[in-house]
């Protein structure tokens, strides 16, 4: 039996599994890998677009060098067991939990992930704010394709990779029950965000997430959805945008110094323990 918390960012979900010790992948990553695909399972386990690992960063091998920089090491994983440089929307999720257990105090949070130390802002309840360091739009010219539709697709690189594809109307990219095809591939595969325009500096998205599927949210892909956007309205600089999602409505902002901030809901849901032994 181990326990878990529950929570979601704008609709996109997590469970949170707390490990003091650092011993739930002690048995091996394909073993720790497959307890999380069980976890996320829908109908056979709590059901989440991925697990936050909660565990000091001294005790992962991952983050060790940052124990320093942050107590605290988010060892996230997509549904598919997969390890994950960066997410948006968990990182809100896992400074809650941390503020809620009373694990750090309100105000800025440093916390560790595999695309480095992240601040995070948060008072006790509200929205929570995270630096999300530069979002880099890149020169390479690709193209994604769902069914017999193409695309021109923008990269950016938000410590993780994402194709942004700018429509016309969001229903054009289907049920997007089938990753999406992006050429030329990405080797570790690839989050792509599909946008529509709302506005001035407003547009909503879909994304289909590289090991999970089509989710109602995804924090990076806002970033380089921003990104992308600001790049093709002729706003390179600094500025807001807000950005819509199935799930709800984020909004971010990019400083003088090209980072990038994302701001939005977390909210813890249920806590509970879990029977990993069935």
């Amino acid at each position: 039996m181990i326990a878990f918390a529950k929570g979601h960012g704008t609709e996109n979900d997590f469970v949170l599994l707390p490990d003091p010790d650092g011993e739930l992948d002690r048995d091996g990553e394909a073993a720790y890998a497959e307890l999380v695909r069980r976890v996320c399972d829908r109908r056979a386990g709590l059901g989440a677009d991925g697990v936050l690992r909660v565990v000091p960063s001294a005790e992962a091998a991952d983050a060790a060098a940052m124990a320093a920089d942050a107590e605290w090491f988010m060892d996230y994983r997509n549904a598919d067991g997969s390890a994950v440089e960066m997410c948006g929307n968990g990182i809100r999720v896992f400074a809650r939990y941390l503020v809620e257990e009373g694990l750090a105090e309100p105000g800025e949070v440093s916390i560790a992930t595999r695309d480095g130390v992240k601040t995070v802002r948060l008072g006790r309840a509200g929205d929570v704010t995270v630096d999300m360091g530069p979002a880099r739009l890149l020169d390479t010219e690709r193209t994604v394709s769902v069914g017999d539709r193409t695309w021109p697709a923008v990269e950016v690189d938000v410590g993780n990779p994402h194709a942004v594809v700018f429509v016309d109307d969001l229903g054009e990219a289907g049920p997007l029950a089938e990753p999406p095809r992006a050429e030329p591939a990405f080797p570790d595969g690839v989050n792509v965000e599909f946008v529509a325009g709302r506005g001035h500096r407003h547009v909503a998205m879909r994304v289909h997430e590289r090991g999970v599927g089509e989710t109602r949210s995804c924090g990076t892909g806002a970033c380089a959805v921003m990104v992308a956007a600001a790049a093709r309205d002729g706003q390179p600089g600094a500025g807001t945008y807000v950005v819509d999602v199935p799930g709800g409505r984020l909004t971010v902002t990019r400083r003088d110094d090209g980072s990038v901030e994302l701001t939005g809901p977390a909210v813890l849901v249920a806590r509970g323990t879990l029977d990993v032994g069935g």
